[in-house]
Parts: C-alpha cells; structure tokens; sequence
C-alpha cells in the first residue's frame, strides 16, 4: 500500500519563524491516525523542523540535522547544506524516503532526498502532499494581511486540509522569535 500524509508548512517573517503541521496519517485510503507530531524544535529551540515520507527515515534526517547544527554552532544554512551533502554521499541514507522544512528566524529551508537543500525567496518552505495548497494559501495571507508567522501557518494547514484528502486532524504549531544578544 501507498503511505501518503503530511502537510507541514514553515513561516519566516520580521524576525520570527513559525510551523505547523496537520496530524493525518493515511495508509493508502485509510486514515491511521489524526494527532503525529510532525515538528520538532532543535538546536536550543532556536531551528524548527517539520517532515514529510517515512517515519523512521524521517526522524533518522531529524537526528543528523540535530548533529550538524550542533557541529556548526545552530547555523541552519551550513549545517544543511553539510547533512544534504552526506546524504547524497551516504549509502544507507540515499535509501531514506523523507523531507525536511527547516526554519530559523531568518531562514527558510528544504532539505531533499536527493540532496538538494532549497531556500525559499519568501519566507515560506512546505513538504508533504498538501504543500501547493499551503504553499499559495500563505502567499495569499502574507501578501494581503499583516498576520504573524503563527497564525499564518496554522491557517495555511487548514485551507490545505479543506483542499487535500491527505491533509487534516489535529493542527500542531510552534513558533520561535529572534534572539537578542545581551
């Protein structure tokens, strides 16, 4: 059977970064659960990840995201760009089948499985089968609107959900704010 679930959507704007993501998972045309948690705060809550594809790959990508950043001092462009380098050069890791979007407060990233890491011009990353649609709902939002990152992203989630089959349940969000140096 086909396993498809997943919308996640990351916001980058004035300084702070948000994500949320719907809590569906389906096998083939069943839906298995309504509450995974899809995002992930690391490097000190400074970076948010969320993922789409297959669970365990996709926590295994999380894990070594979580060590490049700490490798590179929380510096998410470099340390992405490192973890998708080792991916294309890795045997067991071009096996895995999963994306990263990955954001910090002034970032806005896709990692792929084929290693190319994808930084978004507007602000806005998103992986998983509702992505067009949460991709051109926060668009819209944050061209006509002066909403946060957070509010935008969550709202993103749900004009997805009332689009894809594949998107819906429980909406998760975190945000994170630029940190000021003392």
């Amino acid at each position: 059977m086909n396993i498809k679930s997943t919308t996640v959507i990351g916001i980058v704007r004035n300084g702070k970064a948000a994500m949320a993501a719907d809590g569906q998972v389906t096998l083939g045309d069943t839906i298995m659960k309504m509450s995974a948690r899809k995002l992930r705060k690391l490097s000190g809550g400074t970076v948010l990840v969320g993922f789409s594809g297959a669970g365990a790959d996709a926590f295994a990508l999380v894990e070594r995201l979580e060590e490049k950043l700490e490798a590179f001092r929380g510096n998410l462009p470099r340390a992405s760009m490192e973890l998708a380098r080792e991916w294309r050069a890795d045997k067991y890791l071009r096996e895995l089948n999963a994306m990263i979007a990955a954001v910090d407060s002034h970032h806005a990233l896709v990692i792929g499985g084929s290693g190319e890491v994808v930084e978004s011009p507007d602000g806005i990353v998103s992986v998983g089968s509702g992505s067009p649609y949460a991709i051109a709902a926060a668009r819209s939002l944050m061209k006509h609107t002066r909403m946060g990152p957070l509010k935008i992203a969550r709202e993103a989630i749900v004009i997805a959900s009332e689009i894809c089959i594949y998107t819906g349940g429980k909406i998760m969000s975190e945000e994170i704010c630029e940190l000021k140096k003392p």
